[in-house]
């Protein structure tokens, strides 16, 4: 893909390897910063990173490969923190196991899909197809702007979990 953007192969390698140290970082500032604000907050701001970085990457090019890298690479890494704390504060414990694998199971089946997928986008379009993964961020990003940050009341049994 970023090849595809214009980048390098060693610039790709590169971009590559920044990835994981950057969640690592994030999810440091995770711990250490942003637990205390509310996970809603930290999975704004983690959906925020990776459209943020396509954007750059999409308008300035190879220069900006390794930001997009790193904003990627950090986003993943706060919402792998956020995935689990965001429902528990939202719902509550009640529950917690059910509610999490049924909202995990729509992400899982994404997530297998996705490389087959975002081949095909990039086997289309080339570069361009940062469009639609950046795209697809911003609407992550708009639709937890419609989470509420403050839970409703507690719901009991499993067909309030649906």
């Amino acid at each position: 893909m970023l090849q595809a953007g214009g980048a390098s192969l060693a610039t790709a390698v590169v971009v590559g390897a920044l990835i994981g140290p950057a969640q690592v970082a994030a999810r440091i500032l995770e711990f250490g910063l942003l637990r205390k604000i509310h996970p809603l907050l930290s999975a704004r701001l983690a959906a925020s990173l990776h459209p943020i970085g396509a954007a750059v990457f999409i308008l300035v090019g190879s220069p900006a490969a390794s930001l997009f890298g790193v904003l990627h690479g950090a986003g993943n890494g706060i919402l792998t923190i956020a995935k689990g704390t965001l429902p528990l504060v939202i719902f509550g414990p009640n529950q917690y196991g059910l509610r999490q694998g049924l909202l995990m199971v729509p992400a899982r089946i994404a997530q297998a899909l996705a490389p087959w997928l975002f081949g095909v986008c990039i086997d289309l379009w080339g570069g361009k197809a940062l469009w639609v993964s950046g795209g697809l961020g911003l609407l992550a990003t708009a639709a937890l702007f419609g989470v509420q940050s403050t839970p409703r009341e507690p719901a009991t049994g499993i067909a309030a979990a649906k």
